[in-house]
């Protein structure tokens, strides 16, 4: 069967992937960052999925206020690059699994999730963001992505968001269906977005380091209660886009000790990594790596 190896979490602040296409790595205002995902990249090489189920957030290049889906599954068999403004980033199309995501589409909807079916999108930062901090960028042109990937947006951007506890199940629903899937696949999910900031208003520049650190405690140690904050302490404690982090608990949600039934006999995953740093463009990155026991 299919099989869920390990969760990975990371911001995907875009001016990071504007750093990694101009060669800024080593500058002294991003070489910090950058470092802190060197581990990262290499413990890919090592651990390469064949699928990458990937959670982030849509940045009106796919949806606008016209049209607002709370949970949206690419099902194509690949995804171009969108352009945000500036053009497309110079990166490789992304190649998906639409078996898969077939596969996984009818099983969470029959476990009563409502998902959008997406059989055409573009992918913007939020997606690319996160591939090239963990893979770098392929040389073009002609280069390739490592692996296939499953996107699935969430909507965090117009009120009403979904709750950290519908993400969580929504997880463990997910992690039904690829194992049930017949096919021999090591599958990833990740989630991204977030930490702490405000990219607008009075606040705009907030970060909150000690909240951030406690949030990715509750995350790994206790995610039911971390799943059961609520909405307004996201945006009082880490900003309006703070809610970026419930899509972080689809990923947790899907980890091994939290298939139900809960049995406690399945021990929490092992965290293989762990930073976060401040700042990168007005804005906390945190980054995890979990791996199931």
């Amino acid at each position: 069967m299919a099989r869920i190896t390990a969760s990975v979490y990371t911001s995907h602040v875009p001016a990071i992937g504007v750093a990694v296409d101009q060669g800024k790595q080593n500058e002294p205002y991003w070489q910090p960052l950058f470092a802190g995902y060197e581990f990262s990249k290499q413990w890919m090489q090592d651990n390469t999925p064949d699928v990458v189920f990937l959670v982030y957030n849509d940045h009106a290049t796919n949806f606008s206020l016209d049209l607002i889906p709370t949970f949206a599954l690419g099902c194509a068999d690949s995804f171009e690059i969108a352009d945000e403004g500036w053009g497309p980033r110079p990166l490789p199309t992304v190649q998906g699994h639409p078996e898969l995501a077939a596969h996984i589409a009818q099983s969470v909807i029959q476990q009563d999730f409502d998902l959008t079916l997406c059989n055409r999108m573009v992918v913007d930062h939020g997606l690319t963001v996160p591939l090239s901090l963990l893979c770098g960028n392929p040389p073009m042109p002609g280069g390739r992505w490592p692996f296939q990937v499953i996107p699935l947006h969430v909507n965090v951007v117009q009120y009403p968001v979904p709750s950290g506890a519908r993400c969580l199940a929504l997880g463990q629903a997910i992690r039904k269906a690829v194992e049930s899937f017949d096919g021999d696949l090591d599958v990833q999910i990740w989630g991204t977005g977030g930490m702490s900031h405000q990219l607008q208003g009075a606040r705009a520049g907030l970060i909150n380091r000690q909240w951030d650190n406690a949030w990715l405690d509750r995350m790994v140690a206790d995610p039911q209660a971390c799943a059961a904050t609520p909405h307004i302490d996201y945006v009082r404690e880490a900003g309006s886009e703070g809610i970026e982090l419930v899509m972080w608990l689809i990923a947790r949600g899907a980890m091994a000790d939290l298939a139900p039934p809960a049995s406690g006999k399945v021990a929490a995953p092992r965290v293989r990594h762990r930073f976060y740093h401040v700042p990168a463009s007005n804005t906390a990155v945190g980054h995890l790596i979990l791996e199931n026991d």
